[in-house]
């Protein structure tokens, strides 16, 4: 049998490892800054048509899902796939950007979920669709002191237009 002094820690470890834990990083107001300002250059980027501007704050080696599902790796592809849309569907869109959450995973790794609205957009056949909400989820990295998305995904908030609650 252990002695009382030893059995209370011993009962403290043994539950503290039954219990979950979450850590969240914590990144500097100033990091948190830092990339708010990229995302309003993103989209201003994206505003004046601007591939090259709007994909220069991507690392070489980013992915990028488009909200219908249209993959690019790399920046360059990216960048090639972003020009298409602007010259077609895209000409007159334009973003504006609701909110921005950032959540540190490490100092130099975030994720950053961007919700704007769009309008602007064509469909195929030619016709203007109405603006509408859509959320990004970019994951940012700091690589030699500068913060660049190495990832990114679109997805319409609220797509379905249903009265049905199942």
């Amino acid at each position: 049998m252990l002695p009382k002094s030893f059995a209370l820690p011993l009962i403290g470890l043994a539950l503290s490892l039954c219990l979950p834990v979450t850590v969240r990083a914590q990144g500097s107001p100033i990091e948190e800054a830092a990339i708010r300002r990229l995302v309003s250059e993103m989209t201003d980027g994206f505003n004046r048509h601007d591939a090259a501007g709007y994909m220069r704050l991507y690392t070489s080696d980013a992915e990028f899902v488009s909200v219908r599902g249209e993959k690019a790796k790399g920046r360059d592809h990216a960048e090639q796939e972003l020009a298409e849309i602007f010259k077609t569907r895209a000409k007159e869109a334009a973003l504006k950007t609701k909110d921005v959450d950032v959540r540190f995973i490490r100092p130099d790794v975030a994720l950053v979920h961007v919700t704007n609205e769009l309008s602007g957009l064509v469909a195929a056949d030619g016709h203007k669709l109405p603006p509408h909400d859509e959320t990004s989820l970019r994951v940012f990295v700091k690589n030699d002191g500068k913060w660049q998305v190495t990832a990114f995904q679109n997805t319409l908030v609220a797509p379905f237009t249903t009265t049905s609650s199942h």
